[in-house]
């Protein structure tokens, strides 16, 4: 499934045809740059850029010999260029193309998160503005605790998403690096201006000090980014699992024409796109601790880091891809109970007000610690089919205090309402 969706656009960046192409576009580039300042022929750098081409398979069958990928690559563009093409990859070494392809491919794939935490966002603020009123309850250790509103619950999510939008756009700003200084990061046979100029061109920045690659802490960031945005998919995820349960029954995914929730239960009805979220959130965190184990390379270079990325961005960016889009389907397509939310605050008879109606006894000149145990008494001693309002209107004490329409007032929610109106426009500013 992740497959058939990413293809067309996430995987055909991170495909092999697209890696060769950033290489061809960095070797390309750099050949321009080595005629501009005078350490290749001009006519080497024009033919070079009027030639090039590459064939995934030619590569591969020439890797198969040589053991190396970019020499393979290098040598199946020469082919193409002829003569010239001994000037391709001239004085650099395999890191200074791999790592500032991979910078392009890092950067290119970032667009397309962009428009999927677009969307998700998208999806949020409508579903907020929606059910901006529509009273639910607020829960603490899986209890009723206040009231809230569905739009206030899902506000937190989406300052959460722009937050973390923020941490990956910061991420992939640190990571838009271009290397290209030589083996062991010297210059020794490389001029630093075809640096500064390739970089220029590939809108890149030139890495400050390298060794023989670009320093991973960067790549590391960029995974902790990515897994922040999962992490934020979880919790929502999450969320929605909880309230899909059948004893609570408030929000449902769209279920399509057709589609069927279990192989044995006709009736099931699962909430199965958050279930998978939570799931690719796992593998997301479990990237971050690989991309961390990058960091520490062997005194200039090893290649240890390499097979692990050709795995974890690939992966890591496809999967993100995936489930910011899978949310934002779900969040869209969202069904949710009003009835039932309204419902389930009653089966506490009331408790979701407790907090109020002690503060109200509290400013009619009651100590805090006797208006606790006051209505703790009420909250606690409930008969059957009593509220927490019946009970307190029949106490004297407390009727001697509060008037019935100001416990109404209370047990009303619109307090919540009314204080929600004004916290609900500070997530859609974000």
């Amino acid at each position: 499934m992740i497959e058939r969706y990413t293809l067309p656009e996430m995987g055909k960046v991170w495909s092999l045809e697209s890696r060769f192409n950033s290489m061809m576009k960095v070797e390309i580039s750099v050949a321009e740059a080595q005629a501009e300042v005078g350490m290749i022929p001009k006519k080497a750098a024009l033919d070079i850029k009027k030639k090039s081409k590459f064939s995934v398979d030619r590569i591969l069958e020439l890797e198969q010999v040589t053991k190396h990928d970019v020499i393979a690559f290098v040598s199946n563009m020469a082919e193409h260029v002829g003569e010239n093409g001994k000037y391709i990859h001239y004085g650099l070494t395999s890191s200074d193309v791999i790592d500032t392809a991979v910078s392009l491919q890092i950067k290119e794939a970032s667009k397309l998160i962009y428009k999927k935490i677009e969307a998700l966002d998208s999806a949020l603020r409508e579903q907020i503005k929606t059910h901006a009123d529509t009273l639910c309850a607020g829960r603490t250790h899986g209890m009723h605790a206040e009231p809230t509103t569905f739009g206030m619950k899902l506000s937190g999510f989406l300052v959460e998403l722009k937050r973390n939008e923020k941490r990956f756009k910061t991420a992939i700003e640190q990571c838009e690096i271009g290397k290209l200084s030589g083996a062991v990061g010297t210059y020794s046979a490389q001029d630093i201006e075809v640096e500064k100029m390739v970089c220029k061109n590939l809108g890149l920045i030139p890495e400050t000090i390298a060794t023989q690659v670009i320093p991973r802490d960067r790549h590391a960031e960029v995974m902790f980014a990515i897994s922040m945005l999962g992490a934020g998919l979880e919790r929502l995820s999450v969320e929605l699992r909880h309230l899909q349960r059948t004893e609570v029954s408030e929000v449902y995914e769209g279920f399509s024409k057709g589609q069927k929730g279990s192989s044995a239960m006709p009736h099931k009805k699962n909430p199965i796109s958050a279930e998978n979220i939570t799931g690719v959130a796992r593998l997301l965190r479990g990237y971050l601790l690989s991309a961390h184990e990058n960091i520490a390379l062997w005194h200039e270079r090893d290649i240890s880091h390499s097979s692990v990325e050709r795995v974890i961005f690939p992966d890591a960016f496809i999967i993100l891809d995936y489930a910011l889009n899978r949310m934002a389907s779900v969040i869209k397509g969202l069904e949710v109970n009003k009835e039932q939310m309204k419902a389930n605050m009653d089966l506490s008879s009331g408790h979701l007000f407790s907090s109020h109606v002690l503060l109200a006894l509290i400013e009619k000149g009651l100590s805090r610690e006797d208006a606790y145990k006051l209505v703790q008494k009420h909250a606690h001693g409930l008969k059957k089919g009593q509220s927490l309002k019946e009970s307190l209107i029949d106490d004297k004490e407390v009727s001697s205090l509060l008037t019935s329409k100001q416990l109404d007032v209370i047990f009303s929610g619109a307090k919540h309402i009314q204080k929600i109106q004004k916290l609900i426009p500070r997530a859609l500013k974000s």
